[in-house]
């Protein structure tokens, strides 16, 4: 089938969301996704931030389809023409749905520690609003203890539900979800119970917020100051691939991830015994820096960046001005007298 976005076409297969189809393509068209996960089976639909124009439905019935479309469980059709960031609807639509999220979101950035790697920063780089119109209290939760390693704060969470699925796909006994309704939904075990399955620590790689954290983590550094290294070991945990990222301080393994895509989607999930538990250089064999995929805080002016050369075309003189003169300021043709007192 054939599908066009923001005016690029791409051929691709039956039953692949227009999402889907947008990052085969690749580049700005892609819309944002807070909810949905290509490893998470039944994820997207909830955050409505990958909106899209579907300008014409298909060969068969181009007539456009009247509202706008969430991407990530729309299918593809034969013909399709799609509008993303090209619309201005869209445009409107997401800055929408960014100051919704924001409404009940804490301004906690200078201290959380998904802040650099933060989804919703990124979204509300670009389409959130500088002023606020909420006026009302923002809904605030309790703290709740659920385990030794993960921290929850449940006043920054959007709702997801990415955490509880995958507690539902990689574990049998998932003890949290969502409960109450509306305003007061929130996640939670609800008899305080802690979560210490064996693959509980994604929950925290997964939530695109800063809602789930890593107390392991907790406090020590700024994203920004580790420097993220391939590594891997032999793990005997099954279902772990033992395949990472060591986020490392001088020669201090601060933190411990599955290794990320240019979505922030980890490619493989790792257990806790590789995330928490294994922290030494002896532990791993590292295989090298790690390549950025996307841009953000974290890599500004990193070395594994491919940077374009700047030449600056004017005349010779404007920049280094004239030979003459540079000659004689830097005293080429007067010769050195080393015999010379006074030189």
């Amino acid at each position: 089938m054939k599908v066009t976005i923001d005016g690029q076409s791409i051929d691709v297969e039956p039953g692949t969301t227009i999402l889907q189809a947008a990052r085969m393509i690749g580049g700005d068209l892609v819309p944002p996704a807070m909810c949905y996960y290509s490893k998470l089976k039944g994820s997207g639909g909830k955050c409505r931030c990958c909106l899209v124009e579907v300008a014409k439905g298909s060969e068969a019935d181009p007539r456009p389809m009247p509202k706008l479309m969430a991407s990530c469980v729309t299918g593809c059709m034969d013909g399709m023409e799609v509008n993303s960031k090209s619309s201005d609807r869209v445009t409107e639509a997401r800055k929408s749905v960014t100051e919704f999220l924001l409404i009940n979101h804490p301004l906690d950035c200078p201290i959380c520690d998904q802040a650099g790697e933060c989804d919703l920063q990124n979204l509300s780089f670009e389409h959130g609003n500088p002023k606020s119109r909420f006026i009302e209290e923002k809904r605030t939760f309790e703290p709740e203890d659920i385990g030794p390693n993960i921290q929850l704060h449940m006043n920054r969470c959007i709702l997801c539900q990415r955490c509880v699925q995958v507690a539902d796909q990689l574990t049998d006994n998932r003890v949290h979800g969502v409960l109450d309704r509306g305003d007061h939904a929130n996640i939670s075990t609800g008899i305080s119970k802690a979560i210490d399955n064996e693959f509980s620590g994604n929950m925290i790689d997964v939530c695109p917020v800063g809602a789930l954290t890593d107390k392991t983590f907790r406090f020590k550094s700024r994203v920004w100051f580790n420097k993220p290294y391939n590594a891997h070991r032999e793990c005997t945990t099954p279902g772990c691939c033992g395949k990472t990222t060591v986020w490392m301080f001088g020669g201090e393994i601060q933190r411990v991830t599955g290794r990320k895509d240019e979505y922030h989607e980890v490619e493989e999930f790792i257990c806790n015994s590789c995330r928490f538990e294994h922290k030494n250089v002896t532990d791993w064999v590292i295989e090298g820096p790690r390549e950025f995929e996307k841009d953000s805080v974290i890599n500004q002016n990193n070395y594994t960046q491919k940077l374009e050369k700047v030449e600056i075309d004017t005349e010779k003189t404007i920049l280094m001005g004239r030979d003459i003169d540079r000659k004689k300021i830097s005293m080429a043709e007067i010769p050195l007298n080393t015999n010379n007192k006074n030189s």
